[in-house]
């Protein structure tokens, strides 16, 4: 019996346990970014406003589920939350936080070379060096965990914060 591509896609490797040593290397990349981030001065909601809305560009319904607790847990509002794809239609997030999420998207987009440029113009009128590196490297690290995630097609469980076999 031939297999169908639907069926065939439904029994995906969780490449973070398949390669063990490579998924610890990419929480280790992880740890040094929070840190990074947080000696530049970044919040813990900030740092899952990024997380979250890179999420959301790439569709990572894990990564979503988990970042959406943890902003929840550091304090964001469900108000921010919902609004979040619309972030640009909404007065609700500070220049500061705008210009995060800009470059975050660009750094998510990068062939998008005008989107980039104007980012990173927004990005240098309210981050410092550090905050605008920062940025990047937790858009960088987010974008990581999500190509493990939808590519391993972690689920999504009521609770669920770590992949299952």
């Amino acid at each position: 019996m031939t297999q169908t591509p639907r069926a065939a896609d439904e029994r995906r490797v969780f490449v973070d346990r398949q390669s063990p040593d490579a998924y610890k290397a990419l929480r280790a990349t992880a740890e040094t970014v929070r840190d990074v981030a947080a000696a530049a001065g970044l919040d813990r909601i900030l740092v899952e406003l990024i997380n979250i809305r890179v999420s959301q560009l790439n569709a990572c319904a894990y990564c979503l589920s988990l970042h959406t607790r943890a902003a929840l847990r550091a304090g964001e509002s469900t108000q921010r939350l919902g609004v979040l794809p619309a972030w640009r239609d909404t007065e609700l997030f500070s220049p500061r936080e705008r210009a995060a999420l800009a470059l975050a998207e660009a750094t998510t987009r990068p062939a998008d070379a005008d989107a980039q440029s104007a980012a990173y113009a927004e990005a240098r009128s309210v981050l410092s060096d550090d905050e605008i590196s920062a940025v990047v490297w937790v858009a960088i690290s987010i974008n990581a965990f999500n190509r493990v995630s939808v590519l391993s097609k972690h689920p999504v469980r009521s609770g669920s914060v770590t992949p299952s076999p």
